[in-house]
């Protein structure tokens, strides 16, 4: 799934799969929501909005079912782990 950065109130990243009609989005603190059962054009509303917030809030979050988990880190780490690998205790 493709995920969209954003940065609207707790929320971080927004993204949905079309074909298992999956919403997710994932919050600041780490934690993400699959909402399931959200059609194509609730997306397309929500990943347009001005105030995604708000309409979250107001248009998902309760009515729509959600499994919690976790955001996993992607991507390559920033090289700092490796400059500093090894340094602790020296």
């Amino acid at each position: 799934m493709e995920m969209k950065k954003i940065n609207a109130g707790k929320l971080r990243a927004i993204g949905y799969d079309a074909r298992e009609r999956v919403l997710r989005v994932e919050f600041d603190d780490g934690t993400a929501i699959d909402h399931t059962g959200v059609g194509n054009e609730l997306w397309r509303r929500f990943s347009t909005s001005g105030a995604a917030w708000s309409f979250y809030r107001d248009n998902i979050e309760e009515e729509f079912a959600g499994r919690k988990g976790r955001v996993k880190p992607q991507g390559k780490p920033s090289g700092l782990d490796d400059l500093f690998k090894g340094t602790e205790g020296d």
